[in-house]
């Protein structure tokens, strides 16, 4: 088989199984697209260093396409809480420049995979779990939402994820209920994306030894498939949803999520 038709179906696959699996259990993709770009970006030759910043800023990619689509859904619902958005915002976008254009070019590739392992081994915890935070408390004022919000952009850009494994804690730890949190959450997920893209593609463009279709740290095949893929069945995880045994479904994911985890604790360490 012709390599680019080879890859063009591991990405489809790829992208399917994302789409599928967000819609389904509610997850970022990112937990599931790093360690597989990763490891097709090395079998094509690409430095493990620079795999791994490329799958994080191709993770992030995808979903400036995914939230979009998720926010129209939870706006028809009136769930987005539009005030809060607005008040997160600008911290997210000042940290997620903070980490994109800076500290994600200065870190090493293997250190990038430790972190991403440990957000990974973390949120496959909770998931495992099923653990709900306890919402005590109202949502802080504007300094505080400030640095919130770019806490939240921060830490996003350095694994590759929309930030709702911290946001959605965040505000319902705030007393947000938690559909809104979960809403809003994924309105938040386009200004993350959008500021930490523009960051991976200005700290990528000197960057030597990147693949053909790389735009900054952005791997543009793998972006335009995946994002397509991943929209088409994110529809049908969300319906499945209603149908399956979820709470099984999540430990049995949290499972799959050790694995992954592990695999990039390894290229971290090896690295």
């Amino acid at each position: 088989m012709d390599l680019a038709i080879y890859l063009v179906l591991e990405l489809a696959a790829l992208g399917l199984a994302t789409g599928f699996l967000a819609g389904l259990l509610g997850i970022g993709g990112g937990m599931i697209m790093v360690p597989f770009i990763t490891l097709i970006l090395g079998q094509r030759g690409v430095d493990p260093d620079l795999a791994v910043k490329m799958a994080i800023a191709t993770s992030m990619a995808t979903i400036i396409f995914t939230s979009v689509s998720s926010v129209r859904a939870h706006h028809k619902r009136g769930a987005v809480r539009w005030d809060l958005v607005k008040r997160l915002a600008p911290g997210i976008v000042i940290g997620s420049l903070a980490g994109s254009l800076g500290v994600f070019a200065l870190l090493k590739g293997s250190v990038l995979a430790i972190v991403f392992a440990g957000f990974v081994g973390f949120s496959a915890t909770q998931m495992f779990l099923n653990k709900k935070p306890k919402p005590t408390r109202q949502m802080p004022g504007t300094a505080g939402t400030v640095a919130a919000g770019g806490v939240i952009g921060f830490l996003s850009g350095l694994v590759g994820a929309g930030g709702g494994f911290i946001s959605v804690p965040f505000m319902a730890w705030c007393n947000v209920a938690i559909h809104n949190a979960v809403a809003t959450s994924a309105a938040l997920g386009f200004p993350i994306a959008v500021a930490n893209v523009v960051g991976y593609v200005g700290s990528g463009m000197r960057v030597g030894g990147l693949p053909p279709g790389s735009f900054g740290y952005i791997w543009l095949p793998a972006l335009a498939v995946i994002a397509l893929a991943s929209v088409s069945t994110a529809p049908l995880g969300a319906r499945a949803a209603h149908a399956l045994p979820v709470a099984r479904l999540k430990r049995i994911f949290a499972s799959i999520l050790y694995v992954l985890a592990a695999y990039m604790l390894y290229k971290g360490l090896a690295g």
